[in-house]
C-alpha cells in the first residue's frame, strides 16, 4: 500500500464505534489510506500563493476583471473566481474569494443539502509553538472554544450548534491548525457569526485558561500508551534540538503550567501573543456550504470575517535537514506498549509540494508499496518475514519531507531485519536499472482521472475539512482537482527523489517487545525506552552494492481498469425500493437499479450463514482465521482490483461470514467468480497458517492495552448480548486452532449454508439474476440442497432485557492507562423507526449540556 501519515493532537467531542465486540479484527497501528488524500489527511501542510494577482478578479465567463471600487462600508473582495474546475456529475457549485484582509475563501452552494457546514484553518501548528512552552498551539486551540467578546458564554457556542442539530471539532497540525462545524440549514447565519468571532475577539479569561490546561492533560494522558504517539515522539526526540521538527506538539499540565508557575511566565498573556502573532487572515483559509445561493453566501461571509485582522505574517522556513549527520545510517530501537512488530526506513528528502502536478513521490509511493506479483511485499511474504508493507511521502512547509517504507514484521522476520532492508534495496536497484516508465505514470494518470470523474459526494463537514487543507496548497482554482489530477510527465523529478533513497542517508526505527536489552534511553515525555545504534559500514556497503533480485519486478498492466463506463438501461419495471428476485431456501436475492447516482458502479453483499459459526469459542476462531486466510490468498490478485476503484470486503459475523464487492461494475463478475472459487475449493498454504495465527494471538492480547472507553463499551456489549464469546475465551480456545482444524471447518461452513444477497446500482434485473445464478450453482453443489438450514437455525442474536428497577454495576480494572471511563446505560425497549428518531432526539439534547458540566467546567474528563 501506499500512504501519507496524520498524527493531529484533536479536541472536543469524538464518536466512537459501537462494533465493539469483533475487538479480533484489530488492525495494525499504521492504518493505510489512499494516496490521493487532500492536505487534512497529510501530517504536514504546505502554503502557496494564488497565482492571480490580487487586483483582478475572474469574472462570471472566467475573463479576468478588475472590481469596482466600493465604499468601506460595503466591504469589499479583491479577487472572485467562479471557474474553479469541478468533477463533471458534481452538481453544486463554487466560487473562490479572497478577501481584502488576505482571507481565502471557498464558497460552495447545494440547494439540497440537508446540513450546512464551515471550517476555518490556519496556517500554524505546534511546529511554531514558543522554545519555553511546548503544546501552546494546542491550548490555544482549545481555548478559542470558550469564549469571545460578542459571545461570551464559555459554552454559548456549543450550545448553539447542539439546539441547531449540529456538533464541532478542531485539530492542530505541526504546520496547521483546523476548525470547523456542521449545523442545521437554516441555522448557518448564526453558526458563522459565532464561529468567525473565534479569530476576531477571543476572550481567553483567566479560569477557562486554568480548568482547560487539565483537558489537555487529560487528552495527553489518554495518549501516554497509545504507541502511535510514543513512537512519533521518538523521531522528535531524535531530531536537532534547535529544529522545530523535535518539539512536543500535544502539550501537558507540566509544559502549560508548572513549569511555566516555575518561571514566572503568565501562560494566558503568551496565548494571547500567539494569537495576535500568528492569526493572521492572509494565511487563513475558509469554506463555507450551505444551501444559500453563491451570492448569498459571499455576502454572509464578507459581512462576518471581514474584520479579521490581517497582520501580515510571514510563513517562518524551515532548515531542510531535522537531524544531524550521525542520525542518519543508524537503527532506532522501540519498546511498544502492545505486542508491535515493525521495521521503518525513513528517508529525509526535499520538499515536493512544487510539484504536485507530476507527484513523482506517487510514482514511487506507488511501485513500492505495490502488493501483487514481484513486489517487495509479495517477496517477503513468500519468504514468510513480513505481512503487510506500506510505503509513502510527506512534506512539510518551504523545508523537507520523509519517504517511509513500514514493514509489519512476522517472528522470523524479526531475525532478518538486515535481509530484509537488502531487498528493499535490490528493489530501487532495479527501479534505477529499469528507469521512470511512461506507461507506469499515464496507468496511474487514467486511475485518477477516472476517480475524479466518478467521485462520491462528498459530506459537508469532510468536504469543507478537507478544501481549507488544500487551499493552503493549491490555487484557488485548482483545489478541486489538484489532489487528483495529477498529469505532468518529469522523469527527471522521479530520478532526483530515487537518488535520496540511499543506505547512507536512512534511518532504520525497529519496534518490538524482544528488543528491552538494547533500550537503555527513555523519551522524556511518554518515557518511551529506546536506544539507537549506527550501523556498521560493512552493512552499509552491502546494501549500496546489493545485486539485482530475480524475484522482484515491476507490476505488470492492471487489467481491472474499467473500459465500460456506460450506464445501463433503465428496467421497465423499476422499482422504488429493493425487492425480492430470487428466493429458494438456499439463497434469497434482493435488487435495486440505481435511479439516483447515476454512476457506473455496483455494490452486491453476501451474507453467507452457518449456525456452526459461533457455535462456541473455538468455533468463532476458526471462522476468523478461514476469513483471514482467505484474504491473504487472495491479496495479490486484489490489489489491482483496489487500484482500479473495485474492492473486496470481507468480514466475520455471529452467524457466518459477509463479503461485499464494490465499486466500478465493468470488471464485478471476474472478481466475483475468483473469490467464489476460492471459497468453495477452500486451500491454504500452512506456513501463512502459523503466521497468521500468531498474528491473531497477539490481536487478541493487544486488546488489553486498548483506551478505557473502548473496554468499557466492550464490555456492557458482552454483558448484555445473549450469546457473546469474551477476548479471554477466545485467547483460551486458540490453543486448540490447528492447520488441519481450519480446512475442515471451512470444509463444513461451506458445504451447508444459506446466503442472502442484495445487488444495489449500475445493474439491470436480468443482470443480477445472471449473478444470482452463479452463486446458485455453486451452492446447489453443496449438502444444502439436501438439508437447507431451518429458519429457527438462523435467529439473530438478542439483547437481555432489563425489568423495571432493575439496576447493575460492573467494574474493571485497566493497568496500562491513569485515565478511566464510567459509562451508563438506559434501556428504552424494543427498537422501532420512531424510538429511535426519539432517542437520537434526546441524546442531541442531553449532548451539549453533559458536554459542558463534564469536560468544560469539571475539566476532569477529555472524551465525554
Amino acid at each position: 500500500m501506499f500512504i501519507r501519515h496524520a498524527l493531529v493532537l484533536c479536541c472536543r467531542q469524538q464518536q466512537y464505534s459501537r462494533s465493539i465486540l469483533n475487538v479480533h479484527n484489530t488492525k495494525s497501528i499504521w492504518q493505510s489510506s489512499s494516496f490521493l488524500l487532500t492536505c487534512a489527511e497529510s501530517n504536514f501542510i504546505i502554503q502557496r500563493k494564488m497565482s492571480a494577482s490580487s487586483n483582478t478578479a475572474v469574472g462570471e465567463s472566467g475573463g479576468v476583471n478588475k472590481l469596482p471600487l466600493k465604499k468601506p462600508q460595503e466591504l469589499e473582495t479583491i479577487l472572485r473566481l467562479n471557474d474553479i474546475t469541478k468533477s463533471e456529475q458534481d452538481t453544486r457549485d463554487y466560487r473562490g474569494l479572497q478577501l481584502e484582509n488576505g482571507l481565502k475563501v471557498l464558497l460552495i452552494s447545494d440547494p439540497k443539502t440537508d446540513v450546512s457546514a464551515a471550517a476555518l484553518a490556519v496556517q500554524v501548528g505546534h511546529m511554531s509553538d514558543p522554545d519555553n512552552l511546548p503544546g501552546l498551539a494546542h491550548f490555544l486551540e482549545h481555548m478559542l472554544f470558550l469564549g469571545t467578546e460578542k459571545y461570551p458564554h464559555e459554552n454559548g457556542y456549543t450550545t448553539y450548534l447542539s439546539q441547531s442539530g449540529g456538533g464541532s471539532n478542531a485539530a492542530t497540525y505541526p504546520l496547521m491548525t483546523k476548525y470547523h462545524f456542521h449545523v442545521a440549514p437554516d441555522k448557518l447565519d448564526g453558526a458563522l457569526d459565532r464561529f468567525a468571532q473565534f479569530f476576531i475577539a477571543p476572550l481567553f479569561t483567566a479560569s477557562a485558561t486554568e480548568r482547560e490546561i487539565n483537558a489537555v492533560n487529560s487528552e495527553h494522558e489518554k495518549n501516554i500508551p497509545s504507541d502511535i504517539w510514543r513512537i512519533k515522539q521518538v523521531h522528535k526526540h531524535l531530531a536537532k534540538p534547535d529544529h522545530p521538527y523535535c518539539k512536543f506538539g500535544s502539550g501537558n499540565k507540566a509544559t502549560l503550567h508548572d513549569i511555566p508557575k516555575s518561571k514566572n511566565i503568565d501562560v494566558r498573556e503568551e496565548l494571547l501573543k500567539f494569537h495576535k502573532k500568528w492569526y493572521s487572515a492572509n494565511i487563513m483559509s475558509l469554506a463555507v456550504l450551505g444551501k444559500e445561493s453563491l451570492n448569498e453566501l459571499e455576502e454572509m461571509v464578507i459581512e462576518k470575517f471581514s474584520t479579521i485582522e490581517n497582520k501580515n505574517v510571514e510563513l517562518p522556513t524551515f532548515p531542510p535537514e531535522p537531524f544531524s549527520e550521525d542520525k542518519y545510517a543508524q537503527k532506532v530501537y522501540i519498546i511498544p506498549i502492545k505486542d508491535l512488530r515493525s521495521l521503518t526506513i525513513s528517508f529525509t528528502t526535499a520538499d515536493l509540494t512544487a510539484f504536485y502536478k507530476s507527484a513523482p513521490d506517487s510514482y514511487l509511493s506507488h511501485l513500492l508499496g505495490h502488493e501483487g506479483k514481484g513486489s517487495i511485499l509479495s517477496e517477503l511474504r513468500n519468504l514468510g518475514w513480513c505481512n503487510d508493507l506500506m510505503a509513502g511521502h510527506q512534506n512539510t512547509l518551504n523545508g523537507f519531507g520523509f519517504f517511509e517504507i513500514v514493514v509489519d514484521l512476522t517472528q522470523e522476520g524479526m531475525e532478518h531485519v538486515d535481509d530484509i532492508v537488502n531487498i528493499i534495496f535490490q528493489y530501487l536497484t532495479m527501479l534505477r536499472k529499469e528507469g521512470p516508465k511512461k506507461w507506469i505514470f499515464d496507468e496511474y494518470v487514467n486511475i485518477n482521472e477516472i476517480r475524479f470523474r466518478f467521485k462520491d459526494k462528498e459530506q459537508p463537514e469532510n468536504m469543507v475539512t478537507h478544501a481549507v487543507s488544500a487551499m493552503q496548497i493549491y490555487p484557488l482554482e485548482e483545489v478541486l482537482t489538484a489532489p487528483y489530477l495529477s498529469n505532468e510527465w518529469r522523469p527527471d523529478l522521479i530520478t532526483k527523489l530515487l537518488d535520496e533513497l540511499v543506505p547512507e542517508k536512512c534511518r532504520l526505527v525497529l519496534i518490538g517487545q524482544s528488543y528491552t536489552a538494547l533500550c537503555n534511553e527513555s523519551e522524556p515525555y511518554y518515557k518511551t525506552k529506546y536506544g539507537a545504534y549506527k550501523i556498521d559500514s560493512d552493512t552499509i556497503k552491502r546494501w549500496q552494492s546489493c545485486e539485482l533480485n530475480d524475484n522482484v519486478a515491476l507490476p505488470l498492466p492492471n487489467d481491472f481498469i474499467p473500459k465500460n463506463l456506460e450506464l445501463a438501461p433503465v428496467d421497465a419495471d423499476i422499482t422504488k425500493h429493493p425487492s425480492i428476485i430470487k428466493d429458494t431456501p438456499i439463497l434469497r436475492v434482493w435488487h435495486k437499479q440505481d435511479d439516483h447516482f447515476l454512476k457506473p458502479k455496483a455494490c452486491m453483499t453476501f451474507d453467507m450463514s452457518n449456525p456452526i459459526a459461533y457455535l462456541d469459542p473455538l468455533n468463532c476462531n476458526l471462522n476468523q482465521m478461514m476469513v483471514s486466510l482467505l484474504k491473504d490468498q487472495l491479496n495479490e490478485y486484489l490489489y489491482d482490483a483496489a487500484l482500479a476503484g473495485l474492492k473486496l470486503i470481507v468480514n466475520t459475523k455471529s452467524t457466518g461470514i459477509e463479503f461485499s464487492i464494490r465499486g466500478y461494475n465493468d470488471k464485478q463478475l471476474v472478481l466475483l467468480e475468483k473469490v467464489l472459487d476460492h471459497l468453495f475449493d477452500f486451500k491454504i498454504d500452512e506456513k501463512r497458517f502459523d503466521i497468521l495465527r500468531e498474528e491473531f494471538i497477539r490481536s487478541l492480547k493487544n486488546f488489553r492495552a486498548e483506551q478505557p472507553y473502548q473496554h468499557s463499551m466492550y464490555y456492557m456489549a458482552l454483558i448484555l448480548t445473549e450469546n457473546a464469546w469474551a477476548n479471554g475465551e477466545l485467547l483460551d480456545a486458540m490453543e486448540l486452532v490447528t492447520y488441519d482444524r481450519v480446512v475442515n471447518f471451512a470444509r463444513d461452513f461451506f458445504h451447508r449454508l444459506h446466503t442472502e444477497c442484495f445487488i444495489y446500482g449500475n445493474v439491470t434485473k436480468a443482470q443480477a439474476l445472471d449473478i444470482a445464478a452463479r452463486v446458485n450453482k455453486r451452492l446447489e453443489a453443496t449438502n444444502s440442497i439436501v438439508l437447507p438450514l431451518l429458519a429457527r437455525q438462523m435467529l439473530k442474536k438478542r439483547e437481555y432485557k432489563l425489568c423495571n428497577g432493575d439496576s447493575y454495576l460492573f467494574e474493571t480494572q485497566n493497568k496500562y492507562h491513569k485515565n478511566s471511563c464510567a459509562q451508563l446505560y438506559f434501556q428504552y425497549g424494543p427498537q422501532t423507526d420512531r424510538s429511535n428518531i426519539m432517542l437520537n432526539l434526546i441524546a442531541q439534547v442531553l449532548s451539549e449540556p453533559c458536554y459542558d458540566v463534564l469536560r468544560t467546567k469539571g475539566c476532569t474528563n477529555y472524551a465525554v
